[in-house]
C-alpha cells in the first residue's frame, strides 16, 4: 500500500532523512522564498533522490506546509490544562501576537497552497495534527460537547481571515485585534447550548 503523503516512520533513517529534507526546504525559503523550493532543489541540498521526495510529499507546495506545520506546533504549543476558558485566551492571545510578527502567515499560505496544488487532501494531511492537539485541549477539560473542527470554526477562521483582511501593526495588534474575550465566550456559550440540547432530550 502506497505510503501517505508526508507520512514518515520516526527514528532511523527516515527520521534522518525528514531532518535533511525540512533544513534544506527552510533554507530554500529562507534565500528565496516559497517559489524556490523545487524537488530538483531540495533534493540537491538534502542530498536524496528526487523519486524519495516524489514518493514522500508529491508537490513542493506539500513539502513546505510539512516544514511549516512542524515548526509551528513545535514553537507554539496547543495548552490543555483542563479549564478551556483559560487555554483558549492563552491560546488566543499568543497567537494574536504571533499574526503581528513578519511571516506569520506562511502556514496559512503554505495549507492554501498545497490545496491548490494537490487537493484539499494534503493540506488536510499536515492540519491534521494540529486538529488534535485542539482535541488534546477539548478532552483535558472533558467538553465532549466540542470538536477541534467547531475550534477551527469558531476560533481560528475568524482570527485569521482578519489578518489576511487586515493591515497587521504589532504596536496596535492588541487594541485593534479580535476580541478574544467574545470569541471564547462564543465557544463557550455553544458547549452550554449543546449541553441543554442533550438535557432536553
Amino acid at each position: 500500500m502506497a505510503q501517505a503523503t508526508g507520512e514518515l516512520r520516526p527514528g532511523g533513517r527516515t527520521a534522518k532523512t525528514r531532518e535533511s529534507v525540512h533544513a534544506a526546504v527552510r533554507a530554500l525559503v529562507e534565500d528565496g522564498g516559497p517559489s524556490a523550493v523545487t524537488m530538483a532543489a531540495v533534493a540537491a541540498r538534502a542530498g536524496v533522490h528526487q523519486a524519495t521526495l516524489y514518493r514522500r510529499w508529491r508537490t513542493p507546495e506539500a513539502l513546505v506546509l510539512d516544514v511549516a506545520a512542524g515548526d509551528v506546533a513545535s514553537a507554539f504549543p496547543v495548552p490543555a490544562s483542563g479549564d478551556l476558558s483559560a487555554d483558549l485566551t492563552a491560546y488566543l492571545e499568543h497567537l494574536i501576537d504571533d499574526l503581528a510578527r513578519p511571516g506569520s502567515l506562511g502556514f496559512l499560505r503554505a495549507m492554501i497552497a498545497a490545496a491548490e496544488a494537490d487537493g484539499i487532501g494534503a493540506a488536510q494531511q499536515f492540519s491534521r495534527p494540529r486538529l488534535e492537539q485542539f482535541q488534546a485541549m477539548l478532552d483535558a477539560d472533558g467538553a465532549s460537547e466540542l470538536t477541534s473542527v467547531d475550534l477551527f470554526e469558531i476560533v481560528l477562521a475568524p482570527v485569521f481571515m482578519w489578518a489576511l483582511l487586515s493591515g497587521i501593526d504589532v504596536d496596535t495588534t492588541r487594541s485593534n485585534g479580535p476580541d478574544v474575550a467574545r470569541i471564547v465566550d462564543t465557544v463557550l456559550a455553544v458547549r452550554t447550548h449543546r449541553q441543554r440540547q442533550r438535557g432536553s432530550r
